[in-house]
């Protein structure tokens, strides 16, 4: 019997078990167009915590009394869609479980034939490598000669941001929380850490980068969005990806002592969804790919064992505990 996690009811601040629930899954028959697929390793992101909420979003929020869904690959184990053949890999947002009937609809692909490990396509060959990637080199306009800072650059997009600017060749400045991220996040290349639990991050961010910066690659927001705005140079780029320190407190407000160098820095401040690029897909494959079969550039994974963990590593995600990517491998 397949199991996967259900959603009971909406959150106000951090989710617990009274939130949501592992269950059986029902057996169903295949209609057709649709695949069964075992799945082999899930994706937990921090966006899956908007979905938890009544509030309107650029995604569909979770539905009570229904399974969660995110990012997924695995196995084609039962067909009825035409081109999708038992033992076919593919792509899919029916995460959460360690089964799916999925319909083969615009955004289920098959995996190419890589030789690379199949949950390489949740992360730098997939929405995570490719948010990093457009967000840097789209949203931002970032080029080489530019000074970047990268929140959250642990993570999963920032440690892909991180490397991208390096192949690129800009200077990279990266914030983790503590002294072995930081060490992690110098390995991939970046010129300096700021360690966010050390001390206030705008004094580091100042020494780090005593003639400022010229992109914001933002995945926190509060007071590192601060820091970047003090230091910030003459038209500056600001691409924000997410901002995780306010998704379990969304009422709690900041505030930003230089947000008013927007107008004097002419910062230019972007939000951007990885699928506004959807029709570049191409040339991010085309580029990243190389690098990630080559080890050019590399991710390093947190992995939890079974779907009963899932939900577990989903609230790592809000306490630093993944260094890279958070994974759940069925």
């Amino acid at each position: 019997m397949a199991k996967g996690w259900y959603f009971k009811a909406h959150p106000d601040a951090l989710p617990t078990l009274d939130h949501v629930e592992l269950r059986d899954i029902p057996h169903a028959d295949l209609g057709a167009g649709q695949v069964r697929v075992r799945n082999a390793y899930l994706s937990v992101d921090p966006y899956m915590r908007g979905r938890m909420t009544k509030q309107k979003s650029y995604v569909p929020g979770f539905q009570i009394g229904e399974l969660l869904t995110g990012g997924a690959v695995g196995e084609v184990i039962e067909s009825k869609a035409d081109g999708f053949a038992v033992g076919d890999r593919i792509s899919h947002m029916m995460g959460w479980r360690d089964e799916a009937i999925v319909d083969i609809i615009p955004g289920v692909n098959k995996l190419p034939p890589m030789d690379v490990p199949i949950q390489t396509f949740l992360h730098n060959l997939g929405m995570t490598g490719a948010t990093a990637y457009f967000g840097l080199l789209k949203t931002a306009s970032a080029k080489e000669g530019d000074i970047v800072f990268v929140s959250a650059a642990a993570g999963a997009v920032g440690s892909a941001v991180v490397q991208i600017a390096k192949k690129k060749g800009m200077t990279v400045i990266g914030s983790a929380g503590g002294a072995d991220k930081c060490a992690f996040v110098r390995s991939l290349g970046a010129d300096a850490c700021i360690d966010y639990k050390a001390g206030p991050v705008l004094p580091q961010l100042m020494a780090a980068a005593p003639d400022g910066i010229d992109v914001y690659f933002d995945n926190v927001g509060s007071d590192q969005l601060d820091a970047a705005f003090a230091t910030a140079r003459d038209w500056a780029r600001f691409a924000i990806c997410g901002m995780i320190d306010r998704y379990n407190d969304a009422t709690r407000g900041t505030e930003f002592n230089y947000l008013i160098r927007t107008i004097p820095a002419r910062i230019r401040m972007q939000g951007f969804i990885v699928s506004d690029y959807a029709a570049d897909m191409g040339q991010f494959i085309g580029e990243m790919g190389p690098w990630v079969a080559t080890g050019a550039i590399t991710m390093n994974e947190t992995v939890h064992q079974g779907v009963e963990t899932s939900f577990d590593a989903f609230l790592g995600l809000f306490a630093g505990a993944n260094t890279g990517k958070m994974l759940v491998k069925i």
